[in-house]
């Protein structure tokens, strides 16, 4: 016999299962963001969401309790990685992050993904320092294109199933700027907070920050 769900368990529910597509996580995010202002548990404008590249330059990001790991420890490589992160205006828990392609709870709170995701204790090789560009969601829907070239192989086949729907295309009539948001350097990291903060509101990429800055980011947000 199945057990009743809470109303805020049903919502991430439908919110996990509805559209996820593996290894199409830009696409994932961007609809998650969506669907969380359009059901009620964002703000209905978005402006509560933002969106989260993680990379490097050598495209080679360690995330653990990740789903699609083989480990014990959930440890994978990504090449990239995108969630969405809340910061809500109340609430005991202000700071959420949801991320489809984790086993952890869902949505998490931040300070608990953080360590449970990035094992910030872990001493990593400095190849694998991970750089964060964090775009406001109400940008990102609006700019965001990707026409899914960089999931097929050379010979045009498809390393990974793609979503059913037709390829997200930018208000501007952009077809694929993924590469923009993926493509993450130490050098593009910002160190004033005053200035990171006014990109990520304004820019249409954003702005790259490293991983001490990340929750004193969040933090800032009036």
């Amino acid at each position: 016999m199945a057990t009743s769900e809470s109303g805020s368990d049903q919502t991430s529910s439908a919110l996990s299962d509805s559209f996820h597509t593996p290894y199409y996580c830009e696409e994932n995010v961007y609809f998650l963001c969506k669907k969380l202002s359009a059901s009620g548990t964002a703000a209905a404008d978005g402006s509560d969401l933002f969106v989260v590249f993680i990379s490097n330059e050598k495209k080679q990001t360690p995330l653990w309790n990740q789903k699609a790991s083989k480990r014990a420890d959930g440890v994978v490589l990504w090449d990239y990685h995108a969630i969405c992160v809340q910061r809500k205006k109340e609430g005991d828990t202000p700071l959420l992050v949801w991320d489809l392609d984790s086993s952890l709870p869902y949505p998490s709170p931040l300070t608990s993904y953080v360590s449970e995701t990035f094992q910030p204790s872990f001493q990593l090789f400095s190849e694998y320092q991970r750089f964060y560009r964090i775009v406001h969601a109400p940008i990102f829907l609006r700019y965001f294109a990707s026409d899914r070239r960089h999931m097929k192989d050379s010979a045009g086949n498809w390393t990974a199933e793609p979503p059913k729907y037709e390829p997200i295309v930018a208000e501007d009539g952009t077809v694929h700027n993924l590469n923009e948001y993926n493509e993450i350097h130490a050098a593009d990291v910002m160190t004033n907070a005053g200035d990171f903060l006014n990109a990520v509101f304004t820019e249409r990429l954003g702005a790259v920050i490293n991983e001490n800055q990340l929750e004193e980011f969040f933090l800032k947000i009036p």
